[in-house]
């Protein structure tokens, strides 16, 4: 197996969807419709015989002569999931329905408080019957079924799990949380302690269903996997895996073997945060509007392929681009270069072809050589309007192409470069000075809005300075690198921290208009509703979450610091966790990592670690299999890909990695997931 044939995967998935389909409405939930965006979208439903596609909805239904209707879920079929199938079923008139969950029958035995496996699947058999009821006859004809359509093909190099693109890595304040429901000697002592018990219903639920969509990957695929873990819930992800049922049946028989390592987020937030990745879809992902109902794609203005005026009302008008091209190879193609390519050669590589499909189509182009520019590639994605044939063959291209252009031109994007400069000066600040007078070099950033009719002096009102997200993301970025300044006074920092507060609640009471990170941080839509005491005790909580990053690298022996202090010749430098890793990974020498947990357990495990302690027993390697993936747990950056591809290409040329994710991150991604997150509740440990 190789790992295009794994990316080839989430396709065939859908095709057991796409065998029920045919002469029915179809409802989908937004995780599922966004796993089959990139598979090809709502097209290959209609293709495959569907009446029409429908938001997952109360308020939508089928009509008098549609009799047949199939949901398409990533949840349990549980509460407000039934709610919804309930209303819409109860407000049509059907005689045949489907229900496609994503979440397997053990799991919704497990959310039933029924532990014991079953070979029957009574969970389904029941809302078979219920789908009857609603449809107000027995005798129709009602089928719920489990397929795994988790993952979504983002790239030969990248699938995610749109369902899971909420589930993040614990923190030091979640064990602080499970401990204060446990008894005092049942407490556990650091994160790596806890296990998949420990953990509150709803996230035993969603690890144990990801397991279980991984486990799905491997059957289908006839692969052994290895699992490696680093990180307190990678771990625990792992030994689920480990432990599935059905993946021990496959390991037995299974020909190809792959390793797999899971890394919690955690263990690396200052590249999660930080701008010096250098790569244009960061760029594009960041300034760019979220496709509506999706995690990962972005709204691309398509105005300008048409002969519609801009005005104030134009906006909805013409429905938006996006990233996801999958229909067309040559865009495919730009697609994988943007993804894993520097800004400047992703920027030339969208230039060239354009310039090669105007060239093909015998368009009047005008060549111009040296900088690329929004404008000029803007003239050349006009060219292509004055003919429907050209528009359609390139539409692929040309959104591409116009994604790259509004992104170059894009206000917001001076604030990108002024952020990298800050993250530099800082970088070279931590290995001189003690915390809290690294940390003071924030406050003269932290500028409240310049209202038109008051004070403009201490106020910030250019594009480039930073507003209240960036300095969120300067605050988790100097804070996940914490250790690696000099010790300060603990009395110093308490004060410094307090007028930080201070500071950054004026900040956000200030502004004009509310960011949606700043919307979730303070669960106000407008600033109207934002009070002070609101405010500020976001900023609290936030500051309780940022003392804990420092320490969550504390229980690794060697990957503990992704900091270079500078030596006098080459200046103080940040070097990704990643790297580090797979440079052990990939280590001709084959040390064995402490910081990587083999997880593959069984008997097997167990004997060897027996023998161990009186004959030399060989550990199961990450490098031993043909095939590895990385499993982000907790999102992945466009610039890590670049960073696996080059780190692959130099250690270890010809091997295949494939990476998983839970989502592609933005920047802002991060503080949203950190502080805004439903983190463990008081279920735990009871």
């Amino acid at each position: 197996m190789t790992a295009e044939d794994f990316a080839r995967l989430p396709a065939q998935m859908w095709d057991k969807v796409l065998s029920k389909v045919r002469k029915a409405v179809v409802f989908m939930d937004d995780r599922c419709a966004e796993a089959l965006h990139w598979c090809g979208g709502a097209s290959l439903l209609l293709e495959a015989g569907a009446r029409n596609v429908r938001e997952f909805s109360s308020f939508e239904a089928c009509g008098e002569s549609e009799p047949k209707a199939v949901f398409v879920v990533s949840t349990l079929l549980k509460g407000r999931t039934v709610d919804v199938i309930k209303d819409i079923v109860s407000l049509s008139r059907l005689q045949y329905c489907v229900v496609v969950t994503a979440v397997p029958h053990s799991v919704h035995l497990l959310a039933n408080g029924v532990t014991a496996e079953m070979e029957s699947s009574p969970v389904f058999e029941q809302f078979e019957e219920k789908l009857c009821e609603w449809m107000g006859n027995m005798n129709y004809t009602a089928e719920v079924v489990h397929v795994p359509v988790t993952f979504a093909p983002v790239s030969q190099q990248l699938m995610l799990a749109p369902a899971f693109a909420h589930l993040f890595p614990l923190l030091p304040p979640d064990l602080e949380a499970v401990n204060a429901h446990r008894p005092e000697k049942k407490r556990f002592a650091s994160l790596a302690d806890m296990d998949v018990h420990s953990l509150s219903t709803d996230l035993q639920l969603q690890i144990k269903t990801l397991a279980s969509a991984l486990n799905s990957v491997f059957e289908a695929t006839g692969t052994r996997e290895e699992s490696f873990a680093v990180g307190p819930l990678s771990r625990i992800l792992a030994g689920e895996l480990a432990s599935h049922p059905q993946a021990k049946n496959r390991r037995k028989t299974a020909p190809n073997k792959a390793s797999i390592i899971f890394v919690d987020r955690t263990m690396d937030l200052t590249g999660a945060v930080g701008h010096q990745g250098d790569n244009l879809v960061e760029k594009i992902l960041t300034v760019l509007e979220p496709l509506p109902g999706h995690v990962t794609d972005v709204q691309v203005d398509m105005l300008e392929l048409t002969s519609v005026q801009r005005t104030i009302h134009s906006k909805n008008t013409v429905a938006p681009g996006c990233l996801a091209q999958t229909q067309s190879p040559a865009a495919q193609s730009l697609w994988e270069t943007l993804l894993t390519s520097k800004h400047k050669e992703a920027v030339m590589e969208v230039r060239r072809q354009l310039v090669e499909a105007a060239s093909k189509e015998k368009l009047p182009i005008k060549m111009s050589m040296g900088r690329v520019t929004p404008e000029q590639l803007c003239s050349y994605v006009q060219l292509f309007r004055s003919s429907a044939g050209t528009l359609e063959s390139h539409c692929g291209l040309l959104q591409l192409g116009l994604a790259a252009a509004q992104t170059l031109r894009h206000p917001g994007l001076p604030r990108w470069d002024a952020c990298l400069a800050f993250e530099r000066l800082l970088l070279q600040a931590l290995g001189d000075s003690d915390f809290p007078s690294v940390l003071r070099q924030l406050l003269p950033l932290m500028k409240p809005h310049h209202a038109e009719d008051g004070d403009a002096s201490g106020c910030r009102s250019g594009e480039d300075e930073c507003g209240p997200d960036e300095l969120i993301l300067l605050l988790v970025y100097l804070y996940s690198l914490a250790d690696e300044a000099q010790e300060g006074e603990e009395e110093e920092l308490e004060k410094l921290e307090r007028e930080l507060m201070g500071a950054l609640t004026l900040v956000l009471t200030r502004e004009p208009q509310l960011s949606p990170l700043l919307q979730k941080l303070t669960g106000c839509a407008s600033p109207e509703e934002l009070s002070t005491e609101r405010a500020h005790a976001a900023v609290e909580e936030m500051f309780d979450t940022l003392q804990s990053l420092s320490q969550t690298r504390d229980h690794l022996k060697q990957l503990r610091s992704v900091y270079t202090a500078s030596d006098g010749v080459h200046q103080a430098s940040y070097r990704p966790f990643l790297r580090q890793l797979l440079e052990e990974v990939f280590h001709p020498d084959r040390p064995e990592c402490p910081d990587v947990e083999h997880m593959s357990g069984g008997l097997t495990d167990l004997l060897k670690t027996g023998f161990s302690m009186f004959m030399k027993v060989t550990r199961p390697h990450p490098s031993d299999n043909p095939l590895l993936f990385i499993f982000m747990l907790g999102g992945v950056t466009p610039s890590e890909l670049r960073l696996i591809r080059e780190v692959v290409a130099s250690h270890r040329p010809g091997s295949q990695v494939l990476v998983l994710s839970t989502r592609l991150l933005r920047p802002t991604d991060v503080p949203e997931l950190l502080f805004t997150t439903q983190r463990l509740t008081p279920d735990i440990g009871v």
